[in-house]
């Protein structure tokens, strides 16, 4: 895989709950450490996002929120 985004984290799906049009993608990136997507169902699905597959969350942003309580 080639891309021109600078950031992509790999990991393994740990939880996929779908919705009518879009499905919450939870990826595992490091022991205890998750980051979640939402994109389409249809994408979802093309790409067979299933617990314990491995993938890869692509960040491609100009700005990154950091807040605090």
């Amino acid at each position: 895989m080639e891309i021109s985004a600078r950031n992509s984290l790999k990991g393994t799906v740990k939880k996929v709950v779908h919705g009518s049009v879009n499905t919450e993608i939870t990826l595992e990136i490091a022991p205890g450490v998750e980051l979640v997507s939402i994109i389409t169902k249809s994408s979802a699905e093309k790409l067979g996002l299933i617990e314990g597959k491995q993938a890869h969350a692509v960040i491609k942003s100009s700005d990154v929120i950091v807040a605090i309580e």
